[in-house]
Parts: structure tokens; C-alpha cells; sequence
């Protein structure tokens, strides 16, 4: 796929000729110096922007034939998003945060609260958090948060852009063990990072540079930074 933005008279290529096949329930990882083009296309693979050129399929979909209304609602029904930032809304409790997106479904408050709560504990969440504000916990610990919200739908892909850049050792050796029980279970996963010793941890790591894919290549698990512990 490509992706150009215009300027004026200025036209700038993000991607040159990206080609991408993630399969299902794999873990993978995009790196690549800032600049070259690695959210540009987490964007894509997202559905919040399109490709200039080329399409992208999910789940058999070609997505380029959806009106902006339907790429919406599948994009909610397929994808979870985690940031680096953990765009969590202080004013509202844990609980309130990881059911945001049912709460856009209109689903009854008890199945909300259901869901949420499972969704905290599948990712190694605490109980007593739930009625928190995200400032009252670690960055660790907000990243879990916010990675229980990108899941709570159930999404076939969850997409990470570089997931631990806001923490610190520690805490993003927990967010790391997250994503790997997370894909234990079958979920599909897409972290895009700068980090070689997160990246080690995916199960395929694609490299891009200057808006081109410019190699692949099979982890090395002793490099993983959650290896030995």
C-alpha cells in the first residue's frame, strides 16, 4: 500500500509500497527509526486513515468498499487501540474508563460492569483498582487499564503504538507479559515499536525504513526483555 499527504505543491510519501499479512492470532512486531512510516501504517491497518493506494483486508473483509459510517462500526467491532499515552480519562473511575466502548453499544449497565471487570482481569488487573481514578495508579498499571479497555469488545486485532514508551523497565516488562498471555489465548496482536528488546518478544518482527518494508526476521527469545523473568 502508499500513503501520500499534500501540501500545497508538496507531496510527501509515508508509505512506499508497504505489503503486510498478519495472520490470525500471531504476534508481530513493526519497527523502525521515528519517521519511517510505522504509525502512519498502524493508522492504516487501524482503519483511521486510508491508503492512497492499495486496500487492506480483515477477516476476508476488503475494507476499502465500506462507506466512512460502516468503516466506523467495524472498526469498532475488529480493532482495539493502545497508546503510548494511555489516553485515559482521569475524571472517570477505572471501571467507567474500560466500559467506555460498551457504553457506546448500549449495553445494560450490569453486563457492562460484567464484561469490564473480566476484561481487568484478564490482563493481570487488581479488583480494588476499579473504583480508582487512573492518576491514583502506576503508569504500569494505567497501561493495563487502558489495555483492558482496548479488549473488552472482544476485537479480533489489537493494535499497540509503542505501548511502553512512557515506562519504565519494570512496568513495561509487565505490559510485555500482558501482551504475550493476551496472544496465548489467541488474540492477534500488532505492537509497533522502537524498542529491540520489546520487539524480541513478538513472534515476527518486520522492519521499515523510509516508508518500505525493508526486511523480516525471527526474534531472538533470549533478547526479549522479559526473558529469564
Amino acid at each position: 500500500m502508499y500513503k501520500a499527504y499534500v501540501s500545497g505543491s508538496v507531496v510527501t510519501w509515508a508509505l512506499r509500497g508497504v505489503s503486510l499479512e498478519v495472520p490470525r492470532g500471531s504476534f508481530i512486531a513493526v519497527m523502525g527509526p521515528s519517521g519511517s512510516g510505522k504509525t502512519t501504517l498502524l493508522n492504516i491497518l487501524g482503519l483511521l486513515d486510508r491508503p492512497t493506494r492499495g486496500r487492506v483486508y480483515i477477516d476476508g473483509v476488503d475494507t476499502s468498499k465500506l462507506s466512512d459510517r460502516e468503516l466506523a462500526e467495524f472498526r469498532n467491532r475488529k480493532i482495539g487501540f493502545v497508546f503510548q499515552s494511555f489516553n485515559l480519562i482521569n475524571r472517570l473511575t477505572v471501571l467507567e474508563n474500560v466500559e467506555l466502548p460498551l457504553v457506546a453499544r448500549g449495553l445494560p449497565k450490569d453486563l457492562r460492569v460484567k464484561l469490564a471487570t473480566e476484561a481487568l482481569l484478564k490482563v493481570g488487573g487488581d479488583l480494588s483498582w476499579l473504583h480508582k481514578r487512573p492518576n491514583q495508579l502506576s503508569g504500569g498499571q494505567q497501561q493495563r487499564v487502558a489495555i483492558a479497555r482496548a479488549i473488552v469488545t472482544s476485537p479480533s486485532i489489537l493494535l499497540a503504538d509503542e505501548p511502553t514508551g512512557n515506562l519504565d523497565t519494570a512496568s513495561a516488562k509487565i505490559v510485555v507479559r500482558t501482551f504475550k498471555e493476551l496472544n496465548r489465548l489467541g488474540q492477534t496482536i500488532v505492537v509497533i515499536t522502537h524498542n529491540p528488546e520489546v520487539g524480541q518478544c513478538a513472534e515476527r518482527i518486520y522492519l521499515i525504513r523510509d516508508g518500505k518494508m525493508v526486511g523480516e526476521s525471527k526474534p531472538d527469545p533470549g533478547r526479549c526483555l522479559i526473558s529469564g523473568g
